[in-house]
């Protein structure tokens, strides 16, 4: 059996990706749509890049139940058993245990890496390469490992990891992670970028199976309970009953508070590879084609005066902007949207208001 053979990797496509309303909604969230406009879909982009280290019947999605035809459209590959179906959303820990303890059950060597659906790579060999390393020093150690993102910007929208100045013994690059930040002010952000000891937090794990299951037992024993109780329901028919009566037992916490910010074995390994987590407009407008005023337009669009705008429309429309600047002007289905680009945190608050009126068909 060779070593590709033992990993796995786990693709968490259950989110609703808010941010990115209207165009992403409940019933059509952003990781089954073509935002960069390349003809595949995030998750389609996803898996492909993972086939690299590991064969297509190693990775499981973890998805909500209501995505289940839209994952087997786009990933016709995967067999149902590889869908894994979460009744509940109940944030990254309980879908990271289920997934691994099911992996466990067909794989006591397994080695894991746990991935969002919808980030970019644009260097792909690269991010290859690093998560080969990763693999490999999981494989033989006892540790939990998390790629960081060798940060170009004080941005605020990210988690940040400070690791150990100094080298592990693993590997050069590998360092023990000192702290974790979430989301800093601007000014502890550039003080982080000053210092060079920080990076940003990609949400992309790695560790062999009985490290991580033992992490479970060790700092969430209600969640470690929960999936140990039901392992034998597994690749069986009974699997998804049984699934629902573990998270009626789990709260909802992510894996980060859960297990990375309380174990002691935690590492990180810097990475440079063209990431973005394409989490907001804004992050679109980074990472898109843009024309001769810095505007990133997917529409027939007739455009004066307008510079670094997001202007993106249905097939069937045109849409005349004068005087505009740093500005999304989006509009999906019934739902027109115009909202400054850097005030475009408040759009999750624009989305819970509708939701307030009950208006299923703005947001669903």
């Amino acid at each position: 059996m060779n070593n590709t053979q033992n990993n796995y990797v786990v693709i968490m496509a259950g989110g609703i990706g808010s941010r990115f309303w209207p165009f992403s909604r409940s019933n059509y969230p952003k990781q089954f749509q073509d935002i960069l406009g390349v003809g595949k879909s995030l998750l389609r982009q996803t898996f492909e890049r993972f086939l690299a280290v590991c064969p297509a019947q190693n990775v499981y999605i973890v998805t909500n139940k209501s995505y289940l035809g839209l994952v087997k459209k786009q990933l016709p590959e995967l067999a149902d058993e590889q869908i894994l179906l979460e009744p509940y959303m109940r944030n990254t820990a309980p879908c990271v245990a289920y997934a691994c303890y099911k992996i466990h059950q067909r794989d006591s060597k397994a080695n894991v890496v746990v991935a969002p659906s919808d980030h970019i790579i644009l260097e792909k060999e690269a991010f290859i390469d690093k998560i080969r390393l990763a693999l490999a020093t999981t494989a033989a150690n006892d540790l939990i490992l998390t790629l960081g993102i060798t940060p170009s910007r004080p941005d605020t929208g990210y988690g940040y990891i400070q690791a150990e100045s100094e080298s592990s013994n693993l590997h050069p690059d590998i360092r023990r992670v000192r702290t974790f930040t979430e989301k800093p002010n601007l000014e502890l952000a550039e003080a982080f970028l000053e210092s060079g000891d920080f990076v940003w937090n990609a949400g992309i794990f790695i560790w062999n199976a009985q490290t991580i299951i033992k992490s479970f037992e060790t700092y969430q024993s209600t969640i470690a309970e929960a999936f140990e109780d039901i392992s034998d329901k597994f690749y069986t028919s009974e699997e998804q009953e049984a699934v629902l009566k573990a998270y009626t037992q789990c709260h909802s916490i992510s894996i980060d508070y859960a297990i990375m910010e309380k174990a002691d074995n935690v590492f990180v390994l810097p990475c440079e590879c063209g990431w973005s987590d394409l989490g907001t407009w804004k992050s679109l407008h980074e990472l898109a084609d843009k024309d001769s005023k810095q505007n990133v337009v997917n529409a027939h669009a007739l455009l004066y005066d307008t510079q670094n705008c997001i202007i993106r429309m249905p097939e069937d429309h045109l849409v005349v902007v004068q005087g505009l600047s740093n500005y999304i002007v989006v509009q999906f289905d019934k739902v027109l949207l115009i909202c400054k680009k850097d005030e475009e945190q408040l759009i999750k608050n624009y989305l819970d208001e509708v939701k307030k009126d009950k208006k299923n068909i703005y947001f669903v």
